[in-house]
């Protein structure tokens, strides 16, 4: 038996509420409140991390690591809501690999 990796199995987990929405659950309120509902909680998770990243010591590293968790689901569930999978952001990463993240964005303006 192979066991997935944390951030698969918590895909995958996200997939099962789009497909099977359950009254009780977070992930199928954010999915049924669409991009405005999600994109409202990973802005907000993103400053959290932000803000956890200034703070010192290793109580300040423990808040980051947990809010990066945060923003992470919060992400996910924006990339299921747009069908987008692990996969895909995989591929999209290692096609920007080994270039110049200046170069990348500058051939994002001439598309």
């Amino acid at each position: 038996m192979t066991s997935l990796r944390p951030l698969d199995e918590l895909a995958n987990t996200i997939a099962d509420r789009a497909a099977n929405p359950s009254e009780k659950s977070y992930t199928t309120r954010l999915l049924d409140g669409g991009v405005a509902a999600i994109g409202a909680k990973v802005l907000e998770e993103a400053g959290e991390v932000v803000e956890a990243a200034g703070e010192p010591g290793e109580a300040g590293r423990e808040h980051f690591i947990r809010e990066v968790g945060d923003l992470t689901y919060h992400l996910l569930v924006l990339m299921q809501h747009q069908h987008c999978t692990l996969a895909d952001l995989e591929a999209e990463l290692s096609r920007r690999f080994g270039v110049s993240g200046l170069e990348e964005k500058a051939a994002r303006k001439c598309e």
